[in-house]
């Protein structure tokens, strides 16, 4: 699944493109696509229609549109969806689900092979849509308290892996991040929170907004052609990697072999001498 850096790359692609730009007409090919919107597909094509993109946003894993209607166009990729800017006549992809046209000609197609990924038209709650603001702040926000999150994270009694794909006290992170930031923090993911002090707490979040940044810097991470950017290119961070997806090669920090293990029905990926 995308998580926040590969969402952030595709919506500043998007936001590139698109910013000012007046909708003539939009097509929704499979009706799962909008399956939130109440009123059905029909609605929800009419109601796009000649509306101006005013900007974007993001929080977590989850993109918008802004229109000028005071709405927001929210996009969740789910686990394989994709925003491409079309701007030539090349044959439909074989998994659109949904194309935004642009009054200068330009497309904005929604590729989602699996269909879990949606499109939702809502109004806004302050500053984000209203069906997100139960997400809580990502660490790119400003309305993200460390302090705060730490002492959140020392009562929680879970792992501490689950807890930081806990959406509701710090969103976007998911496991590829969860698992590198635990391993630059030389914490085992089955460690509980309430077993962490504070200022482990607080090393642990920076590594996560630290790991973001550099992902983000290199467009994301890309295993597949499931995910790659508004442009149909692939991120580069999985050259950085260093226990995600490494299971049985060297820790790049002790050369012991990388575990696999399962932490709440997810994979954890860890050096066992490094990280306790």
């Amino acid at each position: 699944m995308p998580e926040l850096p590969e969402v952030e790359t595709v919506r500043r692609g998007v936001d590139a493109a698109f910013r000012g730009g007046r909708i003539s007409a939009v097509e929704v090919y499979n009706p799962r696509t909008v399956r939130r919107h109440a009123t059905g597909v029909a609605d929800f094509q009419r109601s796009l229609a000649g509306l101006e993109v005013t900007g974007s946003g993001r929080r977590g894993k989850f993109m918008w549109l802004g229109l000028d209607d005071g709405r927001a166009l929210v996009c969740h990729l789910g686990m394989s969806g994709q925003l491409h800017v079309v701007t030539d006549g090349r044959e439909a992809h074989k998994h659109l689900r949904g194309r935004m046209r642009f009054s200068d000609d330009r497309e904005l197609w929604f590729i989602d092979q699996r269909t879990f990924g949606y499109w939702d038209l809502v109004d806004m709650d302050g500053a984000v849509p209203a069906t997100v603001a139960h997400i809580a702040p990502d660490v790119f926000e400003t309305a993200f308290d460390p302090g705060l999150s730490a002492d959140r994270l020392l009562r929680r009694r879970i792992e501490v892996k689950k807890a930081l794909l806990d959406q509701t006290w710090i969103s976007g992170v998911g496991n590829i991040y969860a698992d590198e930031a635990l391993w630059r923090s030389r914490l085992r993911g089955r460690r509980t929170g309430d077993s962490l002090t504070r200022r482990k707490a607080l090393e642990l979040l920076g590594h996560v907004g630290d790991v973001l940044t550099e992902s983000l810097a290199v467009g994301g991470t890309s295993f597949d052609e499931l995910y790659v950017d508004a442009r149909g290119e692939a991120g580069y961070f999985a050259r950085e990697l260093a226990v995600y997806g490494r299971a049985g090669q060297p820790c790049k920090r002790c050369a012991t072999p990388i575990v696999r293990e399962v932490i709440g029905d997810r994979s954890a990926h860890y050096c066992p001498k490094c990280q306790r």
